[in-house]
């Protein structure tokens, strides 16, 4: 199972992290390694603002609690927005939570659904549906004047997938399997191959990679992707940096 990426730290699970997105530093999923992760790549987390959690699977809140810690200044101080799905911040059947009511005494805590929009300062947030094992789960697409940035979170592909991200002009999707590879509950590449197609965002990229992906050349089924869409793909890599300015995108470093 593609689980096994995250137990060997074939790729690194730290999430994502966007800066300066509305004047905000979010960190989105989390997983094992995130905060040393974030200190290898000279990010701060105490300059956080925000941690988001899609669901309640390890490889996406692993690390969570530590964040709220250094975001919070050690929870000593009132800081920080700690947004997630309903599994993630109060529980649900057998999922869940993730938070302690300890980690959300610091900050403000905001359980968010599908079609659900709430607003962080001059962000807009809207929660996105996904069909994945943790039947709360969400995506995210973020929205401010100059930028939209949707991320499917893990999800397989369904009718009403793109729709849930039309706009985006960043479209950063879990693809776990290559090729034609379908696995419940995630994206394979022709299954991203469809969804880019219908959202047309300016650039997309493809993370949360299995093992089977990242034994078959990532980059190759990036370039795939971009072949076939017309748009710009990259595949995700540790230590990988997006840099956008106006909404289009100016530089991809790679720090090691």
């Amino acid at each position: 199972m593609d689980d096994f990426a995250t137990i060997t730290q074939k790729r690194m699970t730290g999430g994502l992290r966007l800066d300066d997105i509305a004047g905000m530093n979010i960190h989105i999923d989390p997983g094992p390694g995130a905060l040393v992760r974030s200190y290898q790549f000279g990010l701060d987390p105490r300059k956080l603002d925000a941690v988001m959690v899609s669901h309640s699977h390890t490889d996406h809140y692993t690390d969570a609690e530590v964040l709220i810690e250094a975001m919070t200044r050690g929870m000593t101080r009132h800081r920080g927005a700690v947004i997630g799905s309903l599994s993630v911040m109060e529980g649900y059947r057998s999922w869940g939570p993730c938070i302690s009511d300890y980690h959300k005494g610091r900050s403000e805590c905001l359980t968010l659904a599908p079609d659900e929009t709430l607003r962080l300062g001059g962000l807009e947030i809207r929660g996105t549906e996904t069909v994945h094992g943790d039947p709360t789960g969400v995506g995210f697409q973020l929205k401010t004047e100059e930028l939209t940035v949707s991320y499917t979170s893990d999800t397989e592909y369904f009718d009403g997938l793109p729709e849930e991200h039309m706009g985006a002009d960043v479209l950063i999707s879990s693809v776990i399997r290559p090729e034609n590879e379908h696995i419940r509950g995630h994206m394979c590449t022709d299954d991203f191959i469809k969804l880019v197609e219908e959202v047309r965002p300016r650039v997309a990229v493809m993370t949360h990679l299995g093992m089977k992906m990242i034994l078959d050349n990532p980059e190759g089924e990036a370039m795939r992707v971009q072949e076939a869409t017309k748009t710009r793909v990259l595949a995700a890599r540790d230590g990988m940096s997006l840099k956008f300015d106006d909404g289009d995108l100016v530089d991809v470093h790679v720090k090691l």
